[in-house]
């Protein structure tokens, strides 16, 4: 809205919200290191690209998106340091030495922004609209109240829904815990906009129910309705009524319990879709955070904190430089006009390049899948049989599930050695699912009106 759409009067909103992305996506890789089984491997995905992959794609997203923050964060940082030097003492003999590389790297920066803000949308985007792709490869274990072909737009939407409510709420966390006067002409003015964003949602949001009003089933899993009812009436409809109100927007109370509602609405969609209302076909139980899971996320959020105070109280976050510094037009080497200038053009040339590239690899990745696809599902390869898949038996799977299949591949078997051995503690995770492979793992039915997976003469007729 700021550096797009050019409305200045939302500056003072600006720094503040790029440090709480910034900390909030670099605590996500933080936490990554916890979730990740062989966290050391987590720099793969730069050089070992699969462009028909969502979850690579997110991946990517955030990685690229986190660098894109920590390029818009710089240049409070680096001028945090230039006024360190200014004020002299302790930091000036530390920082001295540094003075031209820092001078520069902010004029440098200032140059690039344009290039990182756009690129910073067109990575939102991918990534937040993915991660409703994401969910669309389990169609059958989704409740319907959720599973559309739409995921990917609602969950763009939604998160395009909740950037503004962010911000106001941490803007007047912010001013109530440093003791500062709340900006409410601005976060008021903000609020406006909020129900027509709030509305396009709604649209969609209704829109995809009343078309599969059909398909919808709410008695089924009745826990999961009433966590459907709770996200679309405290979560959508309260707080869009309640911000049509002058009196609600002008009041600093009002206004933010309004956003938080929107907050804790946006994060109950997203609990519902990937917790509530994810049901594996034979799950005995559904799953829920284990006390050390609760316990590193709690963490993760204090330290989201603690590093929001630290870099309001050293660095000029929640408010800019002074003026005399803003007037200031001497600077140690200042960029000409021109090389600013051919900064720009070259950052959306390489956005463009970006963008190319990732749709080659796409395209080739989708066309080399069916190509292995076919290769592996055919019964001849240059004239030579491929073994057919071989059945085994497991007499301790469920009955009906103890026939198990695996392939006799050399094409598959031959990548098998590119990989190291994962640590998994397959007895525990074993015990827990009481000896129920299928609830991971996929299967051939043999009950023809089980739908969940093909069938066993649909499986022999594609073969």
């Amino acid at each position: 809205m700021i550096e797009i759409f050019g409305s200045k009067k939302y500056k003072p909103l600006l720094r503040p919200a790029i440090l709480t992305a910034w900390l909030g996506y670099a605590m996500v890789a933080f936490a990554l290191v916890f979730d990740l089984g062989k966290w050391w491997n987590m720099w793969r995905p730069i050089f070992n690209w699969q462009g028909n992959s969502v979850l690579f794609e997110v991946g990517m997203c955030v990685m690229g998106y986190l660098t894109v923050l920590t390029i818009e964060i710089a240049p409070a940082i680096l001028e945090g340091l230039k006024l360190k030097i200014k004020e002299g003492g302790f930091w000036q003999k530390i920082l001295n030495p540094l003075e031209k590389p820092i001078y520069f790297l902010h004029d440098v920066v200032h140059a690039m922004l344009p290039f990182f803000i756009l690129a910073g949308v067109v990575l939102s985007f991918m990534h937040q609209s993915s991660l409703g792709t994401l969910i669309l490869i389990a169609p059958t274990k989704i409740n319907t109240l959720w599973y559309t072909p739409i995921l990917p737009i609602l969950f763009l939407l939604s998160a395009i829904m909740v950037g503004y409510p962010m911000v106001i709420f941490e803007s007047i966390i912010a001013s109530k815990s440093f003791k500062k006067e709340i900006e409410l002409d601005i976060l008021s003015s903000l609020s406006r906009k909020l129900p027509y964003i709030m509305g396009i949602y709604f649209i969609f949001k209704f829109g995809d129910l009343i078309i599969r009003f059909d398909e919808l089933d709410f008695l089924k899993y009745p826990s999961a309705t009433i966590s459907f009812l709770v996200e679309i009436t405290a979560g959508l409809l309260v707080p869009f009524f309640l911000l049509l109100f002058k009196r609600v927007r002008r009041t600093p109370g009002w206004l933010f319990f309004a956003c938080l509602l929107i907050i804790l609405g946006v994060a109950l969609n997203r609990i519902n879709v990937y917790l509530i209302g994810y049901h594996p076909t034979f799950a005995e139980r559904t799953y829920f955070p284990a006390i050390g899971e609760l316990l590193v996320t709690t963490s993760i959020i204090c330290l989201i904190m603690l590093l929001y105070r630290f870099f309001s109280n050293y660095f000029p976050v929640l408010s800019g430089l002074p003026e005399k510094e803003e007037e200031e037009k001497r600077i140690i080497y200042v960029l000409s006009v021109k090389w600013a200038w051919i900064f720009r053009r070259i950052a959306v040339l390489l956005l463009l390049i970006f963008v190319l590239v990732y749709s080659y690899v796409h395209k080739k990745s989708i066309k080399e899948s069916f190509k292995v696809y076919q290769t592996v599902y055919s019964y001849k390869v240059k004239e030579k049989e491929i073994p057919k898949i071989q059945p085994r038996t497991h007499i301790m799977r469920p009955k009906g599930y103890q026939t198990i299949y695996y392939l006799s591949n050399s094409i598959l078997n031959s990548k098998t050695d590119y990989y190291e051995p994962v640590r998994f503690s397959h007895r525990s995770h074993d015990n827990y699912l009481n000896g129920n492979c299928a609830v991971c793992h996929h299967r051939i039915s043999f009950d023809e009106s089980d739908r969940v997976e093909i069938s066993l003469e649909e499986f022999h007729r594609d073969m």
